[in-house]
């Protein structure tokens, strides 16, 4: 298994994953008001890849997880990125690949020198990788959700908890990072090679 920056030649795989796990009405949903027309931030978005399943090999692995991240700015202009979607084929979703990919990329948003992430998503899940209601209570989405859903990552306090206003997009890439750092930490990909080599998981079907 790897985790791996995600390439345009993932692009249909990916869409094909998405509508799966999420359904065609997907793109209905609040979070894609922010996506419109805007470029996913190339260096954090992330595939997951393995070698190993039936059928695919190393030179054509099969795309079984993927994690995007988009910039977004506060009303008062405050830019900070949204992770997400994440999703994981079904076939895999008990070997831990959504909370490997969130580490990955997380990792690698910090090393970045990105300032802080926010989401929509289960918070109970999310609390394990930091995701609070704290960060964001100042803040608004486009559209309905449900609050505590709505949560927030800062890697430098206060870059979020003191932003307010209504969140819109980013039509321009202009989510930079606060720093720049020259490799990522953790569980990240090294800037060589973009990936990390993980050891292959037990597929368990999902009923």
């Amino acid at each position: 298994m790897i985790l791996t920056t995600e390439l345009p030649a993932h692009a249909g795989a990916i869409e094909r994953l998405l509508d799966t796990a999420f359904g065609p009405k997907r793109k209905a949903k609040t979070v894609y008001r922010l996506r419109r027309g805007v470029a996913p931030v190339a260096d954090l978005c992330m595939v997951a890849l393995d070698e190993d399943a039936p059928g695919y090999s190393a030179a054509q692995p099969r795309l079984v997880a993927s994690i995007r991240y988009w910039p977004v700015m506060a009303a008062d202009g405050t830019m900070t990125l949204m992770l997400g979607p994440i999703a994981v084929a079904e076939d895999y979703r008990s070997a831990g690949l959504g909370g490997q990919l969130i580490r990955a990329s997380l990792a690698r948003a910090e090393a970045l020198g990105y300032a802080s992430v926010l989401l929509v998503g289960d918070a109970p899940y999310y609390n394990r990788f930091g995701f609070t209601r704290q960060p964001v209570l100042g803040l608004k989405l486009p559209g309905p959700v449900e609050l505590d859903r709505f949560l927030g990552l800062e890697f430098i306090p206060g870059s979020l908890s003191n932003a307010h206003g209504m969140l819109g997009r980013a039509l321009a890439r202009t989510a930079v990072p606060a720093a720049t750092a020259e490799t990522a930490v953790g569980e990240a990909p090294t800037a060589e090679t973009g990936m990390t080599k993980l050891a292959r998981p037990r597929r368990r079907a999902v009923r």
